[in-house]
Order: C-alpha cells, then structure tokens, then sequence
C-alpha cells in the first residue's frame, strides 16, 4: 500500500516504516478501546460516569478514579466541611471510588471538594470532572460547585453546516470589553458579538474556556478540564452566547488545551492522591520545564479516556463547532520541539516524537469527526510535522487545518529587520504561499501571540509612539500614513495567498495599540493592558475607524463562494519595482510595495477582459490619498499575440480587481 502521504512528497519514502507503524499503532489502540464492535465515539463516556450525576430517584451518585487513595471525602456546604462517615467514598474496582447521597445532601449552587488520603498524606482536592470551580473573592481559594438548574438550557438554534474556508475572529472573553476588569459571556454577547457579525467573520475562535487559577496564563495553564471558566460566567452564558452566535450563522471554535496541565495540585490534576504519574508521565518527562506545567500520559488508557472523553463532552455537551488544539508542537516531541528548527525530514522521524500523543491525536481527530462530521479540527504546530492535517487513511494524524504559523513570522521579521525598500516580493509570495498542497491551512497576519507583553501588534509596531499623537483625522503624519499603508497591504496579502481560511485576532483589524498583558504581579495587578478599546475605533475623530471599515470591506471579498477554491497564480513578481501580481480565480490582486514610486501605464500578461475595480487600499474610504478612480474599468489590449493589462499603481497600495 502506498499512501498519499508519500505519493504526494517522495521525499518521505525512507520514512515510510515510521509512518506506517504509528497509523498500524491507532488502528491498534482504537480496537484495543471498541473491541472490534462499536464505533469510537461510543466508547468514550467518563463524564457521563465520573463526577456527580443525579440519579432517576432523585438523588446524587459521585465517582472518582484515584488508584493510589486510601480514603476519599465528600466536604462541602452539606456537612459544614468535615469528613463525615456518611459521605465517605467507597473503593469499586480499578481504582473508581462512589458514593451516593440523598436528594437533600446536595444542592444546586452548593460549593463542595474532596478530601482524599493516601499512604503517606492527605489534602483537599478538585473532582477531575468537575463542571464548575469556582473561586471565593476573600480567600481566592478554589472549590468545585454543583451545577444542577431546574431548567436546563434550551437552544435554540441550529447547530451549523461545516465551515470549509473558516475566516476565524480570535476572541478572549475576559479581556474584550474597555473597562478594567474581566468582561463576561453576557457582556460579551451583548457587546462585542454585534461587532464581529458587522465584520463579516463566519468562525470565532474563544479563549480560555477551561477553568485556570491564573489569569495571566491566557487560559494556557489548565486546572479543571471540564469546567468553564466561571470568571466569565456560568456554563449556561456559554451556551447562550454559542447559540446566538449560531443565529447569525456564527461558528464557536474552542481553543482546546490538552498538552499540558496546570502544576497546582490543590486546583488541579498533579498529585491528586498522592500520585504525581495518574495522569501525568514519571520523571522529567512528566514536568515542561519551560512553561513549567504537567505533561499527559498518553500512553494510560485512563488518561487518554479523560481526554477523548473532554472532547466529547465540549463537543456535545456546549455545541462548539471546532476545535483549535494548541500547543501540539510540544505533545510531537519528547524535548517539545524546542531548539529545533526543523530544517530536515529526519527530524520528523528519529525516535524524539511522542508516538503515544501521535496516537492519541490521531484518536481524538477520528472521535470528534463521528460526533459530528461538520466539526472541524485545527492543529497550532510550528514543527511543520508532515502529514498532520492529512486524514489517517492516507497516512496523516487527521487535523482539517494547520495554522500558518510561519507567516507571522515572516512579517514580525520583515517589518524588524528590512527597509521599505529592500521587501522583496518575490520571498514575500513564496514564503505566504509555501505549505504542503495536500494539507488545508489557515493564515493569519498576527493572533494573540505578536502581542503578548515585550511585543507589538503589527500596527503599534509600524508606527510606535506617533500612535498616541498622530492618529486624528485632521492631523496626517507620514509615519501614520506608512503604517495605516502597509497594515491594509499586510492583511491584504496574507489572506489573498492564504490557502484555505484566515484569522485575525480580536481588535487588531483596527490597529489595537500597546501589547497584551495580563494583570500580573510584575505589573501591579493591572488590567490596563488587558481589554480592548473600541472607543477608539468609535471616535470619528480618529483613523483607527478606516483600518476597521477595510478589514470589513476585505473580509466581504473573501466570503464570496468560491474565494478560496483556485490557489493564488503568479502573474508579475517585479523584485526591482516592488510590485507583485497574482490571480485567484476571477480576481487579480496588485500590489506596490514600492515607498516611493507610483507607477502609470505598467503592463503585464492578463486574462482578457474587463476588469473591475473591487477594493482599493488608497480609496478615500480607508483613509488612502485616492489616487485610483475606483469607478474606471480596465480593458486588456491585445498587442504581439499577448493580451496586456495596463494600470495606475500608485506607491505603497494594493488594489483588487474583477475579471467580468
């Protein structure tokens, strides 16, 4: 048998054993879980078994698996918080502990944890499975709560068809509003959900949905699996905002966290009785020294049925039409992928890959795809590991996309390290373009990470401190007039060579200032850099609105049907004058990159017809010198056999035009 994966790129031919034997090693482990007999998607229930459930008699059944615990607890609001004989646990096999309660012992609302005991200790614990943790304003302390409504949510819409061509609106609910403080699902909803449905985007991406004690971690330092976070609000919030995101046809990806947990071990998994390998891998395997978090097992069936199982719950359970697996780079990799540079396929095969998180992965994609065909998955990988967003059958772990993630590098060092007049944009269309032809990727132009604290956003970075002075209407400066240029041109570019969808991160369509920091004890707890202000953008007074009014104007392009079937063509890539040219389908896409030179009468080879003008960087509209009269059509000429195009390029825009 020989697969695509290698019909596509010969080159990985010497590597075909490897490939082999990790597919043959999932197909292995998935009969190992169904038994030849039902489909994967019915094996993987433990939220539905672990943790508290009401029972048909109208009272409570508790389970946890703690295989090194000598005792277990139930402590809470019930038995003022003491290890009471009747809410003992009792061991059942395999290392499960149960108990069951009367109607009258819980409650809803009812905060509550476990006090476990083992051979040479004891503490309190979080349930794995808890579906709400919530934390006391006084004490800060953590504690699992019961989430039991009488009424449960209703939904009310439909869940959506799959996104092919996902345009994806990177959101963190906490930091999305102005105020100084943490913005909530409602507010959310309310507020900043009319805005993204303005823009034209058909995908968010939310952020740190997991429970996390920290704040600051971004979400990325996950405590309680299947718990939202409750500094956003309630389970149901979540649902509601979900849902009528769907009413405007809206999808909700979930950035998923399964490669790596929290080290805390009264909030989290770590050492939950006693044991620091439950879940996680003995040794230093078990520990990411540099993000300084815990490191699954993917090689414990246990383990890997509390993750699928997590998969299954948010998929079904909150109807989130995607998955964004982050950090999976670290999950490849027995040293995580750090130091490398992956310059050579041997690096993808030379015994440092993780082949139980290979298999799990791979697992987790087939899972989420028989729950729902129409969810898809996206991998955060910058290894660039062949065949990672390719389906099992054809040698690949299955992901539907991988992000781009070589992209926004390339402009962080463009715009850092290059002149205006050294951008060459002939490595500018290779490098935007460059990825595997049998894989679906996303780009994007900067997310959340170009801008964390000690970096910019692309627009801060063009323009620097001017952004604080130069940025009224009635003021024009060059050095905002270039960065408002080449912000357009940047996103521009990136999704007009993306390969199959593109994301942009929450503000920065309109040049969002400063950098992204959380309140921290380095920065005096202060939530000054953690929010948005979209006063700003509000302000007519200012130039931040024409940044947003061309994210919107490009953003209506890319959702016409058929955008992104043809990859980008190369018609003129004219390194000296800084002008390039493709086409995509019926539209052709010009660019100057020239800082000084306009061009008039420039020719190039061009599908005969006319060509309307559809979007123009320097329109008036976006705050450009409208030096293009968007209402001209433009013919070809037919001259030596060779049907020509001649246009006006004035420097530093772009312009997309409409073969009719």
């Amino acid at each position: 048998m020989r697969w695509n994966i290698t019909v596509n790129d010969p080159l990985l031919e010497p590597f075909l054993p490897v490939i082999r034997r990790r597919h043959e090693k999932s197909v292995l482990k998935e009969l190992e879980f169904s038994g030849r007999k039902r489909m994967l998607s019915d094996c993987f229930n433990n939220h539905l078994y672990f943790g508290l459930h009401c029972t048909e008699d109208g009272g409570w059944i508790f389970r946890e698996w703690a295989p090194n615990a000598t005792a277990i607890y139930l402590v809470g609001e019930s038995n003022e918080w003491q290890k009471r004989e009747d809410f003992r646990l009792r061991p059942v096999g395999s290392g499960v502990w149960e108990l069951k309660l009367p109607a009258e012992s819980m409650w809803h609302g009812m905060d509550y944890k476990l006090w476990v005991a083992w051979e040479d200790g004891c503490g309190e614990r979080i349930p794995s499975y808890a579906r709400r943790v919530v934390q006391d304003d006084l004490s800060k302390i953590f504690t699992a709560q019961v989430w039991a409504p009488e009424q449960p949510y209703l939904w009310k819409n439909a869940v959506l068809p799959r996104c092919s061509h996902p345009l994806i609106y990177e959101a963190h609910v906490g930091m999305s509003m102005e105020n100084r403080r943490v913005t909530t699902f409602n507010e959310f909803r309310v507020y900043v959900l009319p805005r993204i449905v303005d823009l034209g985007y058909n995908m968010i991406q939310l952020m740190g949905i997991q429970e996390h004690p920290y704040y600051g971690s971004f979400g990325y330092q996950v405590s309680n699996f299947y718990a939202v976070s409750s500094r956003f609000g309630t389970p149901d919030e979540l649902k509601r905002l979900i849902d009528e995101a769907h009413g405007f046809g809206i999808g909700v990806i979930m950035d998923l966290v399964h490669s790596h947990a929290v080290k805390n071990e009264a909030e989290g998994l770590s050492c939950f009785a006693g044991d620091y390998s439950q879940y996680f891998y003995r040794g230093e395997r078990g520990t990411h020294k540099l993000w300084n978090s815990r490191c699954f097992d993917y090689g414990k069936n246990e383990v890997v049925s509390f993750l699928l199982s997590n998969c299954k719950f948010w998929a079904e359970e909150f109807h989130f039409d995607g998955f964004r697996f982050d950090g999976i780079t670290s999950m490849l990799y027995w040293d995580h992928g750090l130091g490398r540079d992956f310059t050579e396929y041997k690096f993808y095969y030379d015994g440092n890959q993780d082949e139980d998180a290979i298999t799990y992965l791979t697992l987790a994609n087939k899972l989420i795809h028989e729950i729902n065909p129409d969810i898809i998955t996206i991998a955060e990988d910058m290894s660039g590991m062949p065949g990672l967003a390719q389906p099992a059958s054809e040698g690949g772990i299955g992901f539907d996309f991988r992000m781009s993630m070589g992209v926004p590098d390339y402009w962080i060092k463009l715009i850092k390290g290059k002149k205006d007049e050294e951008w060459h944009v002939g490595d500018m269309f290779y490098e935007l373009t460059n990825k595997r032809a049998e894989e679906h990727t996303i780009s994007y132009a900067e997310s959340h990470d170009q801008a964390m604290v000690g970096d910019k956003t692309i627009f801060f970075r063009l323009v620097d401190k001017d952004i604080y002075t130069g940025m009224s209407v009635f003021d024009h400066k060059l050095v905002i007039d270039r960065g408002m240029a080449l912000h357009k041109m940047i996103r521009l570019l990136t999704v007009a060579t993306a390969g199959d969808g593109y994301l942009n991160f929450m503000g920065n369509e309109f040049g969002h200032p400063e950098w992204i920091d959380f309140p921290r004890e380095g920065n005096n707890w202060s939530y000054e850099h953690a929010r948005r202000q979209w006063s700003l953008v509000d302000d007519a007074n200012l130039r931040f609105r024409f940044l947003n009014a061309f994210d919107k104007a490009m953003i209506g392009i890319v959702n016409k049907a058929g955008f992104f079937e043809p990859i980008p063509e190369p018609v003129v890539r004219d390194n000296e004058r800084q002008i390039l040219v493709f086409r995509r389908g019926k539209y052709l896409f010009v660019f100057n990159f020239n800082p000084e030179n306009s061009y008039s009468d420039y020719r190039f080879d061009a599908e005969a017809g006319k060509y309307v003008p559809v979007l123009n960087t320097d329109s008036e509209c976006f705050d450009g010198f409208n030096r293009i009269d968007d209402r001209q059509s433009h013919f070809t000429l037919f001259r030596d056999g060779r049907n020509l195009l001649s246009l006006y390029i004035p420097a530093r825009t772009a312009l997309v035009l409409q073969l009719q």
